[in-house]
Formats: structure tokens, sequence, C-alpha cells
């Protein structure tokens, strides 16, 4: 059983019933969980959090019965900060999210498939991680 972790994208999508991505990216969701573990980390839950007002809200969203919660490597963060630096020096914005290279690192170091829809960043910078889009 392979574990995958969801990206807040994917999850956003869902829970906000997103117009444009909110079907593929529930129909997705289900094709990943079926014979696969689903995982977040507490950057993908703090991302997902600011939609709701409380911890209840959130904690009801992401059940801990469908989604593992997962620590972030030291080396995962170690490497968040390394891709992230060679983001900048390539051009990359101040206002670039380093929430991406810590939940595209933890994929990296764990060997996680990561469901995104961004694929391009996550290709770019973590290329041996197995991507899935919706």
């Amino acid at each position: 059983m392979a574990t995958v972790l969801v990206d807040s994208n994917v999850l956003l999508d869902v829970l906000t019933n997103d117009p444009v991505w909110g079907e593929r990216s529930a129909r997705a969701l289900a094709e990943c969980g079926g014979g696969n573990l689903l995982a977040i980390n507490s950057v993908i839950y703090a991302e997902v959090s600011v939609g709701f007002d409380r911890i209840e809200d959130v904690e009801a969203a992401l059940p801990d019965t469908l989604f593992q919660r997962l620590q972030i490597p030291w080396e995962a963060a170690f490497l968040a900060g390394k891709c992230f630096l060679h983001y900048r020096r390539r051009g990359g914005t101040r206002t670039a999210p380093l929430p991406d290279f810590f939940i595209g690192a933890h994929a990296a170091v764990a060997s996680f498939t990561l469901l995104t829809r961004d694929v391009t960043r996550y290709g770019t910078y973590f290329p041996r991680v197995r991507l899935l889009a919706p």
C-alpha cells in the first residue's frame, strides 16, 4: 500500500466545491484513496485551516480516519530550504509560498506520491516525486 500526500489545493477544491476543479479533485482523491493511504502534514493542515473559524470544523473536514497525519522529517525541512533558495536564485518572487517546498520535500524524502494541481513547480524542484494531478 502506497502513501499519497494530498496537497492543500486538491483538498480545498473539494471542500469549497470549486466550480472548475471540485469534481476532478474529488474524483482523483477517491481514486487515490482506493488501495493507498491518504496523508497530510502540518503545513497542509495549516493551509486548509485558513478557511475555517474553528479547529473542530477543520478536524471534521480532515478526519484522521481518512487522512493519516504525518510529521515533516528534518531532512525534508533542509531540502525545502535548499529548493526554495534555488527557486529564488532562478528569479522566483519573494511572495512564492515556501509551504509548497515543505510539501514537495516531504514527498521527496519519504518517497510518497503527491496528489496536486501544482505539477509544474513540484516537477521542477522535486523531479523524483511521482505526481498525480486531477
